[in-house]
């Protein structure tokens, strides 16, 4: 072997040590972020599940809240169903005794105004089972007309109730 033919065997062979040795470096270096790629990875799902599980009991508890809030609601509306059962009823029941004329609906007269034209007179008779101040009966179609505003009325306030429990219930 000539002098050439060995520093031409020397720089083939010193040519694939380099390159054996710079892929070794790649394989190395790939292997370093081939591993912190797999912990950014784990890391990133690590996040991304306590956030999903963050999400999850965040909703359950608006479910538990909202929850709560409709048994409130029904229990209210049960209430004031009730209420207006109950009120619808009494004003029935008014009615009915004033038609069957069992009830009159009297007023109180003033005895100081006597310029009004009331002929009522201002002293009790003594014959009469009413004592007191003196009293006008109403016709009962005007007391009919008087138990149905009164009845509206107390529809008006049951259901100015509901709403304001309502809103309170709203509001905690």
């Amino acid at each position: 072997m000539t002098p050439v033919q060995k520093l031409l065997g020397m720089l083939v062979l010193a040519g694939l040590l380099i390159a054996a040795g710079a892929g070794g470096a790649w394989r190395v270096q790939d292997w370093r972020y081939g591993k912190q790629l797999a912990d950014l990875a784990r890391q990133h799902q690590d996040d991304l599940s306590a956030i999903s599980n963050a999400a999850s009991a965040q909703q359950q508890a608006e479910q538990a809240k909202r929850l709560t809030l409709e048994q409130r609601l029904a229990t209210a509306d049960q209430s004031h169903h009730q209420e207006l059962t109950n009120a619808q009823k009494d004003q029935a029941r008014l009615r009915d005794r004033l038609a069957t004329a069992d009830l009159r609906l009297s007023v109180l007269v003033d005895a100081a105004n006597a310029a009004g034209g009331c002929t009522v007179p201002a002293a009790p008779v003594t014959g009469g089972l009413v004592h007191g101040a003196p009293r006008a009966r109403l016709d009962p179609a005007h007391a009919q007309r008087i138990i149905g505003i009164t009845d509206d009325g107390d529809r008006g306030l049951i259901a100015l109730q509901a709403c304001q429990a309502y809103v309170r219930a709203l509001q905690k």
